[in-house]
C-alpha cells in the first residue's frame, strides 16, 4: 500500500483536432488523438510509442494511418494498418484497405477496399489453410478450370 512502487503506463499525451480544424500534411503523434475535424495527410506513430486515434463521427482524415490501436466513426480515405485492435464504429467509412490483427465492425460500418489480416498464428495452433483439401486456388474451385484440364 505506501511502500509499494506501482508504475502505470498512462499517456499524458492527448490531442484533439476540432471540428474547425483542418490540417495540411503529415501528423506524427503518441499517447490519444481524437479527430474532429479534417487532416489531409498521414497520420503516423512515433517509432515505438503506444498510441491510439479515434476519428470521430464528423472526422475525416484523407491520407493512410498507421497506429498500434484505432477508434473509427468518422470518413477516411487511405489504407489503415493496426497493429494490434481496430474498431469500426456504426458511422465508419473507410474507402481503402485495412490492415489489422484484431478488429471489431459494428453494423452500419463500411470498408470500401480489402480487409487484410497481418496476425500470426499463436504456437502449437494449426494454420487452417495448410490443411489439405481446404486452400484450394479459386481456378481449382471453378467449373472452367475442368474444362481446361480436359483440353
Amino acid at each position: 500500500m505506501f511502500g509499494s512502487k506501482k508504475t502505470v503506463n498512462f499517456s499524458n499525451n492527448h490531442t484533439l483536432i476540432s471540428r474547425s480544424a483542418k490540417i495540411v500534411g503529415d501528423l506524427y503523434f503518441s499517447g490519444d488523438l481524437q479527430i474532429e475535424g479534417k487532416v489531409c495527410g498521414n497520420i503516423l506513430v512515433e517509432s515505438g510509442q503506444d498510441a491510439r486515434i479515434v476519428v470521430a463521427e464528423s472526422g475525416v482524415v484523407e491520407g493512410e494511418i498507421r497506429v498500434p490501436v484505432a477508434v473509427i466513426n468518422g470518413h477516411v480515405s487511405g489504407d489503415i494498418h493496426s497493429s494490434k485492435h481496430i474498431e469500426l464504429a456504426a458511422k465508419a467509412v473507410v474507402v481503402g484497405s485495412v490492415h489489422y490483427q484484431l478488429i471489431e465492425m459494428v453494423k452500419g460500418s463500411q470498408v470500401n477496399g480489402n480487409l487484410i489480416y497481418t496476425g500470426t498464428t499463436l504456437a502449437g495452433e494449426k494454420d487452417i489453410t495448410a490443411l489439405p483439401g481446404l486452400a484450394k486456388p479459386v481456378a481449382a474451385l471453378s467449373p472452367l478450370a475442368e474444362i481446361a484440364k480436359e483440353d
